[in-house]
């Protein structure tokens, strides 16, 4: 193996083009990578959808949900199923293992569902299959403001949501705060009464005239011809002139008896920043962008965009972005190269002052270029730069200079003793080729295990290892292969330069003196005669005529010719008179120096040296030979060491404060779960931007796999002021001893520290009366948000019920224990219809006909589809009552047209509250309910050991589930199986793990 070192020196030249083509090719693989956040880390899970509107939790339960879970369960590498069943869809997660063949499982998940799509009830949209991506969250929102209609600030969404789709590195832009537009027919319920037209006639009419039919082709002597019958609606006059019934020559029309509006559908949700009503754009970058340069790209594109507005919308109009993670990833990309700077000069300041100058250039140069290499190898495996790669890089800038030290030291230690530079480094690298080697596999196979990390975990913190990797190689590759070429390159160079150096400071010093000026002008020379020649060269080229060879193209080519020498002639003289130049002034102190030692040899004769006998030791000297010196020493050394060791580990057990998978940072973004009714406003000089959005919608955020309260009716996302904008504050730093002068530094004021922001707004929104509030930090990782997670399944809904509330009143008995929720049903009711299928028969009506009649009342009868001027997708048709008529008391004057006249609805249904039931949760084709809660810092409890010692431990997420694991083992689960716990999330270092009874 050392003969590489040899082969390498034996190949100067071509090594040192190498290592000129490895900086070139790391230098732009660093420029080219993409920069993001996080890892993009691929989970092995699948999201099934089936929309069904107006389905109710129960009947989703029984006609989605278990079929699905039925044919989905045998599907292979399936490790947990969770079922969702909620009003208007039913959902199926699907987790498998790691390794899984995602092609292949989504083939069987689509066979699968067809097969379960068999079942379904008439009603079903078709479903959707989602993947799992933490990646595709959005970078940067854009958000729009101002005082101007609805349709108009739609409108310009939509147009700058298509603008930056087009995009090459955009994913999607996501609306949100917006609505569709829908076409509304509000229908008159006398008139429909005194026509006698029933809603099933308006759909008919609707959807029979609402079409394009390709009636066939037509051939004649002049050639084939098409023939369509375009009846589609093209605008909302096509829809009043509808024909719906006839009666001899009367024609009773849609605009007869309704109103018809382009409106919005009802609004679910509102959206508003910095307390203006807005429409955000959320954009998700793709995979494999440049983070910082996609967000830098958006914000250029919404500014030309505005630019193109009128003068007048740009006036009321207010555009910003916010919530740009870019800046992170920019402000973490600058650390990196402002420690990799860091390092290098500290590593040279310290080999310099242990070495000498040409061993601290080497050294130095090895940490960049092993960085480089990485990026290349980075480049080469198509990984993205993100914070666990900046974190293995920072890691190794301590550790990739090891082995360049060794081998620069004993080359300078061989060069001292009269040996060639070149011959002392292939030497060195030679010596310490296996010291060095075996030096950084050690430090390998401590982060080798990592490699096989499993789970989520594993897959966040692989990059970790793979960086290392790559990182060490490179500076294995730098120390034994590049750095001895460089330096018996460099060596050969410095004694050159030594040798004409002395010959110079031994000359004549007139000579000397006359060289300064005459190689500056020499320089001077050169730099004022290249550019001058090469203006002349572009010239002539610009003067030749190419048709005329002879008389143009050869004389202008031959004076060329010698101009480039004249060119290359001048560069070699302009070289050379810099080179003579640094080498006069490099003789001066030499010179000087030789001067001052003939003067002090001159002034005072030299003495012949002291002669010492006798051995002796220093300190540390007298130390190892107290421990070797006798056979008792060693072994009470060892007794000593052993002894402090375990002292050491008995007070960290009885003293540590726990352990946590990420280190718990100052987070820079918030969410506030509102869990009531009321308004809330934020006002904090610490809070830069924020989102508040009530109902349904709001903007994607990276949780960390946490979900929303239930009863959660809005949400406050809010973002603290940047790192580097928050005001300065001075602080003593020291006192100056025996004295009163205290010395102060510039500091950030703490009161804008993200977790302090986080308190003080936390104990000002407690204040609001009416309402409950959660603040849910930014997450620093693939983590459950809440760590104390307990999950009770069971098939008898009462008796699961009754123990989940059980539970969640020990939680909050728990001390340490707060933010508790569950996902029991809320508090509320529903109303339910009942519909007396036998009376309904005796009038000529059936449960169809009510459900129609009942959607007049609540979001309308879907009549069809149309498209408008200006939209790129489709709006619907929706027919219901006037919006006065829109209450439950209206179902008890409505009648109903059967075959024996009009008969009204009461005569055969009644309705009843009933308690809200909105969604249903199922793991493994079980009901199950969830209890969380987040554990207080800061806290601790006194415990009494086996002996009877007390002592105070800390209040962690394992300590209080220990606690909460030994009452549910007490007894108090229902008798017969009737119900099962689990904690899904139970956090230990390594990360979640499963425990199930």
């Amino acid at each position: 193996m050392t003969g590489i070192v040899d082969w390498a020196a034996s190949r100067a030249r071509m090594v040192l083009a190498f290592v000129v083509l490895s900086i070139l090719a790391g230098t732009m693989a660093y420029i080219g990578l993409p920069k993001e956040g996080e890892p993009d880390i691929e989970i092995p899970a699948l999201f099934i959808t089936v929309p069904f509107p107006g389905i109710s939790a129960e009947d989703s339960e029984k006609l989605l949900v278990k079929p699905m879970e039925t044919e989905l369960s045998d599907l292979d590498g399936l490790k947990k199923m969770t079922g969702t069943a909620s009003e208007n869809f039913g959902g199926v997660a699907l987790e498998f293992e790691f390794g899984w063949d995602k092609t292949r499982i989504l083939a069987d998940v689509r066979d699968a569902m067809d097969k379960a799509e068999a079942e379904f009830p008439e009603g079903f949209e078709k479903y959707t299959i989602n993947e799992v991506n933490f990646s595709e969250f959005p970078i940067i929102i854009v958000n729009l403001s101002g005082p101007v209609p609805e349709r108009t600030m739609t409108r310009l969404a939509k147009d700058l949501q298509d603008t930056l789709e087009a995009l090459e590195p955009v994913l999607e832009a996501g609306i949100a705060g917006s609505r569709d537009e829908m076409v509304e027919v509000v229908i008159d319920p006398l008139k429909l009464e005194s026509y006698n037209v029933t809603a099933l006639d308006l759909i008919n009419a609707v959807q029979n005239n609402n079409q394009l039919i390709p009636a066939g082709e037509v051939d004649s002597a002049q050639g084939t011809f098409a023939v369509k019958i375009p009846a589609s609606f093209e605008e909302t006059r096509d829809i009043y002139q509808l024909p719906i019934k006839t009666n001899g020559d009367r024609i009773v029309r849609l605009g007869d008896i309704a109103t018809i509006n382009l409106t919005f559908e009802d609004r679910q949700g509102t959206a508003r920043f910095d307390g203006e009503t807005t429409v955000a754009l959320q954009v998700v970058k793709r995979k494999g962008f440049n983070i910082i340069d996609t967000a830098a790209l958006v914000r250029r594109t919404v500014a030309e965009a505005e630019a193109r507005w009128p003068e007048e919308l740009r006036a009321v109009i207010s555009v910003g972005a916010s919530n740009d993670q870019s800046r992170t990833v920019g402000s973490m990309v600058s650390q990196l190269e402002g420690s990799v700077l860091t390092a290098i000069a500290l590593v040279m300041i310290v080999t310099l002052a242990a070495l000498g100058i040409r061993p601290a250039l080497l050294v130095g140069f090895a940490i960049p270029t092993s960085f480089l290499l990485c990026f290349a190898l980075l480049a080469i495996m198509g990984v993205s730069v993100s914070n666990i790669v900046m974190f293995g890089l920072i890691l190794a800038v301590g550790m990739l200079v090891d082995g360049a030290i060794v081998v620069v030291e004993y080359a300078d230690k061989r060069i001292a003793e009269g040996e060639g530079p070149m011959h002392a480094y292939v030497g060195a690298a030679k010596r310490m080729f296996w010291p060095v080697v075996s030096s950084t596999a050690t430090t390998l196979c401590a982060f080798l295990p990592m490699l096989f990390w499993p789970g989520v975990p594993g897959q966040f913190m692989g990059m970790l290892p793979i960086t290392l990797i790559f990182v060490l190689s490179a500076s294995l590759l730098v120390a034994l292969v590049y750095l001895p070429v460089l330096g018996g390159v460099t060596g050969r160079l410095e004694r050159w330069f030594s040798e004409r150096t002395e010959a110079i400071a031994g000359g004549f010093w007139l000579w000397h003196v006359l060289l300064l000026p005459v190689a500056a002008g020499a320089a001077l020379l050169a730099g004022r005669g290249v550019p001058v020649l090469l203006a002349e060269v572009g010239a002539r080229f610009g003067q030749m005529d190419g048709a005329a060879i002879l008389g143009s193209v050869l004389p202008t080519l031959t004076t060329v010719f010698g101009l480039v020498l004249g060119v290359v002639a001048l560069v070699g003289l302009g070289v050379g008179a810099v080179t003579t130049v640094l080498l006069a002034l490099l003789a001066i102190p030499r010179r000087c120096g030789k001067a001052l030692r003939a003067l002090g040899q001159a002034l005072r004769p030299g003495r012949k040296p002291r002669v010492e006998a006798g051995y002796r030791r220093s300190a540390f000297g007298w130390v190892i030979h107290a421990i070797v010196g006798n056979p008792v020493m060693p072994l009470v050394a060892f007794g000593a060491v052993f002894v402090l060791v375990g002292s050491v580990l008995m007070f960290y057990m009885g003293n540590n404060n726990g352990t946590q998978f990420f280190v718990d940072t100052e987070p820079e973004q918030a969410i506030v779960y509102v869990r009531g009714r009321g308004n809330l406003s934020i006002a904090h000089p610490g809070v830069e931007t924020v989102f508040a959005f009530a109902g349904d919608g709001g903007l994607n955020n990276n949780t960390g796999g946490a979900q929303p309260p239930r009863d959660t009716i809005g949400q406050v996302q809010f973002e603290t002021i940047p790192w580097e904008k928050r005001p300065q504050v001075m602080e003593t730093w020291f006192t100056l001893p025996f004295t009163d002068l205290a010395v102060r530094r510039s500091m950030i004021d703490p009161a804008f520290d993200g977790n302090a922001v986080i308190d003080q707004l936390t104990a000002e929104l407690e204040q609001i009366p009416g309402i409950k509030i959660e603040i849910l930090g930014q997450s620093r990782g693939p983590a459950s948000a809440k760590p104390v997670h307990l999950r009770i399944r069971g098939d008898d809904w009462d008796t699961l019920m009754r123990f989940t509330e059980e539970a969640r009143a020990r939680f909050e008995s728990t001390a340490g224990l707060h933010q508790i929720e569950d996902t029991l049903p809320l508090p509320g009711i529903d109303w339910q219809i009942d519909v007396d299928v036998e009376r309904a028969g005796r009038f000529g009506a059936d449960v169809a006909t009510v459900g129609i009649m009942v959607q007049l009342v609540t979001r309308g009868v879907l009549l069809d589809t149309m498209r408008i001027p200006g939209s790129d997708e489709e709006v619907e048709i929706r027919v219901r009552l006037p919006e006065t008529d829109r209450v439950l008391s209206t179902l008890d004057a409505l009648k109903v047209t059967t075959p024996n006249g009009l008969v009204p609805l009461s005569n055969f249904i009644t309705r009843r509250p009933v308690q809200q039931l909105a969604q249903i949760d199922r793991i493994d084709q079980t009901r199950f309910f969830d209890v969380k809660a987040a554990v207080e810092d800061g806290l601790t409890a006194t415990v009494r050991d086996a002996q009877g010692n007390e002592r105070r431990v800390p209040l962690t997420a394992n300590e209080r589930i220990e606690r909460l694991t030994e009452w549910l083992e007490s007894g108090v689960l229902p008798a017969g199986g009737l119900c099962r716990r689990a904690w899904p999330h139970v956090h230990h270092p390594a990360g979640a793990v499963q425990q199930r009874l």
